[in-house]
């Protein structure tokens, strides 16, 4: 594992591997987190939903990716983003599968709120890839990586057709294979990020610690951009 940035900048093949990899298993995370999407449709007329607790259900996984990102940014900060990356695949990956036994509504909402854990890859990604990159290549890098929120529209794409012939089950089925193939061959082809001296502060400093940027009216400014953007 690579000391300091320098290294890290210098090897451009290793660099790209690395954005590649982590911008494909990034677009499998994103394809997971809204698969409430298409297969909410079939748990609704399985458990007999109303339309509040449908909305509860589909909404459910997005709520998590989005909350959890901001504790996910902090844990890959100290513990790497390699590591917190494929955690949260194979997470998410195990509830897609757990889907099948879901019996009851509060299963299916604890399911889904396991499942959203993977749209926090990216919050994770985008620390991760950038370290690998100089500053004058990073806008390209994390523009390429933050196409994987393309995820979301082959979910839309595909997954109706493999639930007319499979239902709802099967695509949980695959898409949970999907994860975990996805995330083998991300941990096959990423290395850790390179850390230099800020990093390793950053990590040191006490948890709470770490949200004294919420003090920053900035922060929040910019969180409002986002929020209307995406």
């Amino acid at each position: 594992m690579a000391t300091s940035a320098t290294p890290a900048h210098g090897n451009a093949k290793v660099a790209d591997r690395i954005l590649w990899t982590s911008s494909f298993a990034f677009t499998v995370s994103f394809a997971a987190w809204t698969i409430f999407a298409i297969i909410g449709l079939g748990i609704r007329d399985e458990l007999e939903l109303s339309e509040s607790e449908f909305g509860l259900l589909v909404g459910m996984p997005i709520l998590s990716g989005s909350v959890s990102r901001i504790f996910l940014g902090v844990w890959a900060d100290k513990y790497g983003g390699r590591k917190i990356f494929a955690a949260l695949m194979f997470i998410s990956a195990a509830a897609t599968y757990a889907l099948n036994w879901a019996d009851s509504y509060p299963e299916m909402l604890l399911g889904a709120l396991l499942v959203g854990l993977g749209g926090g890859t990216f919050s994770v990604g985008v620390p991760y890839v950038s370290r690998f990159f100089p500053p004058e290549r990073q806008g390209t890098a994390l523009g390429i990586f933050g196409a994987g929120n393309v995820g979301a529209a082959v979910t839309k794409f595909l997954a109706p057709f493999f639930m007319v012939a499979m239902g709802w089950q099967g695509v949980a089925d695959i898409w949970a294979a999907g994860l975990v193939v996805s995330a083998v061959i991300f941990l096959a082809l990423t290395q850790d990020e390179p850390r230099d001296e800020a990093h390793d502060r950053v990590a040191r400093e006490p948890f709470l610690a770490q949200f004294k940027v919420l003090g920053h009216a900035q922060v929040w400014r910019f969180s409002l951009y986002y929020f209307f953007v995406f």
